[in-house]
């Protein structure tokens, strides 16, 4: 396999944002708060900022270095709508067979009486992020994706059936919807 003399990806910044780039960190600042990451991991791969855009590049680059360039030029896009607009995840409550109770109790989410059980189901909330319940909705809000992104599924996790025939015990709290707040 031949490889390529020079792998970029250019990513711009958009106004009222801040990046700044110390050796592998990113730090990205905006309207709703800032997200920090370190790509010291991805050996061989530059990340610089050039005239109001970030550039992503790798110089003789072979399958994997390339497809680092992309990714890591695609979490610093993250970050960077993270900051402008948010991040939000729905899940829906689904109940057929006892009426269950979801609140939000300190960092934690509390789902009592699934399924008739006794102890009460708990899901972690990860980092900084706001999750509000609304009648049988869920909404999980914050800047950062992969926080926002593991919070809904350690609630979706919580409530995972087992042991059980899926086609008839369908009750859990289910990611129906995710993308941008705006």
């Amino acid at each position: 396999m031949a490889k390529a003399v020079l792998v970029r990806e250019v990513i711009n910044i958009p106004e009222g944002v801040e990046v700044s780039i110390e050796g592998m960190k990113v730090r990205v600042k905006g309207p709703k708060g800032e997200v920090c990451r370190d790509f010291s991991h991805a050996k061989g791969v530059i990340i610089r900022k050039d005239n109001g855009k970030v550039v992503v590049e790798a110089f003789f680059a072979d399958r994997r270095k390339k497809a680092l360039v992309g990714t890591i030029a695609g979490h610093i896009e993250n970050m960077i709508k993270g900051v402008t607009k948010g991040w939000r995840y729905k899940l829906k409550i689904i109940t057929t067979h006892f009426p269950v109770t979801v609140k939000v109790v300190g960092n934690e989410v509390v789902i009592e009486n699934f399924l008739g059980e006794k102890a009460p189901r708990k899901a972690k909330i990860v980092g900084n992020v706001k999750v509000t319940v609304k009648g049988k909705d869920v909404i999980v809000e914050g800047i950062d994706i992969e926080e926002v992104g593991q919070t809904a599924a350690n609630i979706e996790q919580a409530t995972k059936v087992k042991d059980k025939d899926r086609r008839v015990f369908v009750d859990g709290i289910y990611i129906y919807e995710r993308g941008l707040a705006e």
